[in-house]
């Protein structure tokens, strides 16, 4: 990986604007990203994790990954067994 993950993370979120998304990075560089449908629920509408973030070696990868996601997102795409609508506690 070239970019350290804070790099990493804020070129995934930033590309999903003006929803909110979340991108996670666990130290064996597993990523998880969420994607949510606006900002007063957490409902999901895009959940996909163990992505190889060790493969994010250049523009191409993370374009491609970002073109993924945005593919998986039109359909809407939570992972089974995941509940898609969590209420944020007021």
């Amino acid at each position: 990986m070239f970019l350290s993950a804070l790099e990493l993370r804020n070129i995934i979120e930033s590309s999903f604007l003006p929803k909110r998304c979340q991108c996670t990075l666990s130290p064996d560089l597993s990523m998880t990203v969420k994607v949510y449908a606006d900002g007063e629920t957490d409902q999901l509408d895009l959940l996909k994790t163990g992505i190889n973030a060790q493969r994010l070696n250049g523009c191409r990868e993370i374009n491609e990954l970002i073109a993924e996601l945005r593919t998986d997102l039109q359909h809407h795409y939570v992972e089974p067994g995941h509940p898609q609508t969590v209420r944020k506690a007021l």
